[in-house]
């Protein structure tokens, strides 16, 4: 590291401290020619992959674009923004570790439409209807019976479950 008041090459650590939420190291140096104290900080580099657009083009990935869409989903929804910053760690989190350098647009999208229907089913059909590009209302419909199935059939597992339960407490 070089010193960045007298560009000598060689500096020493003082200190070294988690910060950013463990996401970086924050080191303190001293430079061994002019002794003057200065900050660093150490973060891993994580590339995200590059996106493959249905014209076949490539671009970087954009978590703004990711979060401006969902924000726009979520419009006058009563879902936290915290919990919209975990599902976008989620989802940035499954693109990293996938290992790809590159993954199909349409893969984020579903990605973003997962996270969506575990916050707001609203928000979901809302995003759901502008990406799949609803052309009329029962398309709508469709997605809201297709909804409504998934969830009677996650409600009866739960029932399901407690049975057990419920008979084991009986005897």
């Amino acid at each position: 590291m070089h010193c960045p008041f007298c560009a000598h090459e060689e500096t020493k650590v003082i200190d070294s401290r988690l910060a950013g939420d463990g996401r970086q190291i924050r080191r303190r140096r001293q430079c061994l020619a002019c002794n003057e104290r200065f900050t660093t900080f150490e973060s891993a580099e994580l590339v995200m992959p590059r996106l493959i657009k249905n014209d076949n083009s490539r671009q970087p990935f954009d978590e703004a674009k990711i979060r401006y869409s969902m924000v726009r989903a979520l419009e006058k929804r009563p879902v936290p923004s915290d919990e919209l910053e975990q599902a976008i760690g989620r989802l940035i989190h499954k693109l990293r570790t996938m290992g790809e350098r590159e993954v199909p647009s349409r893969l984020v999208g579903e990605l973003v439409m997962e996270e969506l229907h575990d916050l707001d089913e609203v928000a979901y059909v809302r995003f759901a209807s502008v990406y799949r590009r609803f052309q009329d209302i029962t398309e709508f419909e469709d997605e809201i019976k297709r909804l409504q199935k998934i969830s009677e059939t996650a409600a009866s597992r739960e029932q399901m479950s407690l049975l057990p339960e419920m008979l084991g407490k009986k005897k």
